[in-house]
């Protein structure tokens, strides 16, 4: 899936139609696209309380367009199409909800509701993408856990399957399966209303909005598990999220803009990131020319956005770091220094183990290997990290730039029995093979090289 082009400002492209004349890549593309909208409109007619019920209505409807557009070819308006055909199949499910429960006075509201499409619904009018925005805010309720945020993000908004959660998130179908099920029984016991808070209250649920569209940004720049390194589709529902929380007035924050400038200048340098063949490229072995311009000037724009008033955010520091990267001519001329400078600003406002792990590289960087490893002795606390891989890869890179090959290969082989993607699994082969600890052409062995 290509990663989202920028098309004017503010708005990002989000994938073109299928031809028409193709059924199963038209399902597959609103399925993708659409669905946040689909079951945001689905959802402020039948009620949050009904939310399974519109998931089930809108994957019905879709399999009836897959049906019909196979036989009889695609209508001109698919997008109406599909929703004409979810809000009868949503009568009809009222009005067995209202047989099996005596004519309850709710559910006789509901069917009232839906007697026809409303016009807003054929003229794609902006209460439709407010639909979808107001659903980012009912799956980011702060009564939620974040991990249950997203998973429920993706399934509602994002339209991904049980399957595509369970393997982003190291978890089993079974797992996610109860994990939805638990978390949609507590909105519908705490009576979740379907808006867009305001207030005070709207300052802390767009906090959990931004830190879930964070988290699945991430888990699709850096896969948990697996042969891909990179999951595009994971990136690009969380750019078109965040795109359309910045275009409302509720989420036009300085933080969202920054978040957003963060997506959008990592994104860019989505096309250099891996080899023809695969294989993981650090940033000096990266091809500059294959990064994209447009998401860069894009990125940039939002980042001046930011800018506006005196909040200064985790995302915006970060933003400022993917900001120096990007305008960098080559990696010789990247400002380490005020990397270094956001850093130790990130220290300050969001410390954790992680961001003193990238400062170290940093420090590496602007003052030397050495200096790298002893920012890296002085994290607290260390043990979080021991069972993470990058520990140990930057310590092998750090040993290795001061000549120490067996402490650097002792490094690397450890950061390659915790690896557990792919690509990194190959990358740190490569460097053990580097320090004369693996024949060269060899491979790491096979209880090492995870799942």
């Amino acid at each position: 899936m290509d990663v989202p082009r920028h098309e004017s400002e503010g708005e990002l492209a989000t994938g073109t139609a299928p031809a028409a004349g193709q059924p199963a890549q038209l399902i597959e593309h609103f399925f993708r696209h659409e669905t946040g909208r689909l079951h945001g409109t689905l959802i402020r007619l039948l009620g949050v309380h009904n939310l399974s019920l519109a998931e089930d209505v809108a994957q019905e409807a879709m399999l009836r367009a897959f049906h019909h557009w196979s036989m009889g070819g695609v209508p001109v308006n698919p997008s109406a199409w599909i929703m004409r055909v979810a809000m009868n199949l949503a009568k009809d499910a009222l009005r067995h909800q209202r047989m099996s429960t005596a004519k309850e006075p709710a559910i006789v509201t509901h069917l009232e509701q839906l007697t026809a499409i409303p016009a807003a619904l054929e003229e794609n009018a902006p209460e439709i993408r407010d639909d979808a925005l107001r659903l980012l805010f009912v799956c980011c309720h702060p009564l939620l856990a974040a991990d249950a945020q997203v998973v429920l993000a993706l399934k509602v908004l994002c339209g991904f399957s049980t399957g595509e959660i369970a393997r982003a998130f190291l978890a089993t179908e079974a797992a996610i399966e109860k994990q939805l099920t638990r978390t949609k029984q507590r909105i519908r016991e705490a009576g979740v209303g379907f808006v867009i808070p305001e207030g005070a209250e709207l300052a802390a649920r767009l906090d959990g909005v931004l830190a879930a569209l964070y988290l699945l940004f991430n888990e699709g720049y850096k896969a948990s598990s697996g042969d891909q390194l990179l999951r595009e589709d994971l990136c690009q529902e969380a750019v078109r999220l965040t795109s359309l929380l910045v275009q409302h007035p509720a989420g036009r924050t300085p933080r969202s803009h920054a978040l957003l400038a963060l997506m959008l200048l990592t994104a860019a340098r989505f096309p250099s990131r891996l080899s023809e063949e695969g294989n993981l490229l650090r940033l000096d072995d990266q091809d500059r020319s294959k990064w994209d311009q447009g998401l860069i000037a894009h990125g940039l724009r939002q980042l001046e956005l930011a800018a506006h008033g005196t909040e200064v955010s985790e995302y915006h520091l970060q933003a400022g770091i993917a900001a120096i990267h990007c305008t960098a001519t080559d990696y010789a001329s990247t400002d380490w220094a005020r990397i270094l400078r956001h850093y130790d600003g990130l220290m300050r406002l969001k410390p954790s183990p992680i961001v003193a792990l990238n400062r170290a590289v940093a420090v590496a960087h602007q003052h030397g290997p050495a200096a790298g490893l002893q920012a890296i002795n002085e994290i607290s606390p260390r043990d979080r990290l021991d069972s993470h891989y990058l520990l140990h890869a930057v310590t092998g890179e750090f040993n290795w730039r001061l000549n120490d090959h067996r402490a650097a290969a002792e490094s690397f082989r450890r950061a390659l029995q915790l690896a557990r993607v792919g690509p990194e699994q190959d990358y740190l082969t490569r460097m053990l093979e580097r320090s004369a600890e693996l024949p060269r052409g060899g491979s790491a062995p096979a209880s090492s090289r995870g799942g």
